[in-house]
């Protein structure tokens, strides 16, 4: 099982390049930036996971300009979204976006893929809450086609353009894989419909741990007929208890990633000590 670690790029926190150099010296995968344009001031969709929406939502960086830094910066980590909120970005500038970070990383990019919650935040970009799920379909099948076609074209009803030529493609073939961010058991619907992995969110369901809706999950795969190994699991690491971590080893999920607090070095560094001597122990 991989190790990935998580934080909101700021610029009060560790930069990108320094995390990415941390994490690979300690034995981490991959590192994770989340996404987010703005924050509107009217405030009406409330914070998924309870109480006051951190100031770190406000202040993120933007995530491919802060994963370019960090791939720069490294030779082996993989650098990913975590998630991009693909309603809120135009599809084909987008696709250009990947492509340019997978050539830049050698092929070391991860696309994760979200809809996002923040409705008044999608609306400025032009997206409508109700028809946020068939957008993001739309525009991931739209730069499937762009990375994948050397004349691509699109036509749906959120997403249509003729036929163009854009350069890049990526590095990995067919193209970087999708992971999909979601809650079970919807998420993993749209996982299994049109992506390449996928991300559960614990905090936004029921569910105490992954474990309890895997074998669900798996049984969805097979009525959809799709491989369980070519759609892996990523689950979020909530705590550092390596029995867990050892069974979510054990029952197949390919990435366990850590959520880091936007802070410098000495607050960041411990952390991923203390994590790396738990990577060692759950690797035996």
């Amino acid at each position: 099982m991989h190790f990935g670690a998580s934080m909101f790029f700021t610029d009060y926190s560790m930069t990108p390049a320094a995390l990415a150099r941390a994490l690979e010296d300690r034995g981490f995968e991959s590192v994770w930036a989340p996404e987010h344009s703005h924050i509107p001031l009217s405030r009406q969709s409330p914070y998924p996971a309870g109480g006051d929406l951190p100031k770190r939502y406000y202040d993120v960086m933007d995530p491919f300009v802060s994963l370019t830094a960090a791939a720069a910066a490294t030779k082996a980590l993989k650098v990913a979204t975590g998630i991009c909120l693909v309603v809120q970005r135009d599809p084909i500038q987008t696709a250009k976006s990947v492509a340019s970070i997978d050539q830049v990383s050698q092929g070391r990019f991860l696309f994760g893929v979200g809809a996002g919650w923040n409705a008044e935040e999608m609306a400025d970009h032009g997206t409508a809450f109700t028809t946020r799920f068939k957008v993001m379909r739309e525009r991931i099948d739209a730069m499937r086609a762009i990375w994948t076609q050397s004349k691509a074209e699109y036509h749906g009803e959120h997403v249509d353009f003729g036929p163009m030529m854009t350069w890049p493609k990526p590095v990995q073939k067919p193209h970087p894989p999708v992971i999909v961010g979601g809650a079970f058991p919807y998420g993993a619907r749209r996982a299994i419909a049109f992506g390449d992995g996928w991300m559960p969110h614990i905090t936004r369901m029921q569910y105490a741990d992954v474990t309890e809706f895997l074998q669900r999950f798996r049984q969805m795969l097979a009525e959809a007929g799709r491989d369980p190994g070519a759609l892996p699991i990523t689950a979020w690491a909530a705590d550092d208890d390596a029995e867990r971590l050892k069974r979510y080893r054990e029952l197949g999920i390919v990435r366990a990633c850590v959520s880091l607090p936007s802070e410098k070095e000495d607050t960041i560094l411990p952390l991923l000590d203390r994590w790396a001597g738990l990577i060692r122990a759950v690797e035996g």
